[in-house]
């Protein structure tokens, strides 16, 4: 499924720069910005999937997306570029995904608002954040 809404995101990509930088209303990501979110979001999933499968029930870092859109300026960034490296980390990912076996589901890491995982439930928890996105930009589901 990461592969697949990667491939999804990387065609997005390819489209008109304009439309890509444009924000439909005030306060919305464009489809540009939502790209670099999801880019982000599988990497920062990597980094949290290797602590669980690392260190005993680690706690994650806090990560705050929107001060990151700014820090990064995703606005700013260049399409193909963003496509390459989307692209780069939804593979990473997958493959990490891919090696997790047996016992390994069922590690556990937790973010410091509460919220506890084990590997499976982390997996189902990424994939809806890449696949929601794409439906806010698109209004298709993959």
């Amino acid at each position: 499924m990461v592969r697949a809404n990667a491939e999804a995101w990387v065609a997005l990509l390819a489209g008109a720069e304009e439309g890509l930088r444009r924000r439909p209303r005030p306060g919305v990501w464009s489809g540009l910005e939502y790209a670099c979110h999801v880019r982000d979001v599988f990497r920062l999933f990597r980094v949290r999937l290797d602590l669980m499968l690392a260190e005993e029930a680690p706690l994650f870092p806090n990560w705050d997306q929107d001060e990151t859109a700014v820090a990064e300026r995703y606005g700013e960034q260049v399409p193909a570029v963003v496509a390459g490296e989307l692209a780069a980390a939804a593979e990473v990912l997958a493959a990490a995904f891919g090696r997790v076996a047996g016992e390994q589901w069922g590690r556990t890491g937790g973010r410091s608002d509460g919220a506890r995982f084990t590997v499976e439930s982390f997996a189902r928890y990424l994939i809806h954040d890449p696949v929601h996105h794409l439906f806010d930009v698109t209004g298709e589901r993959v």
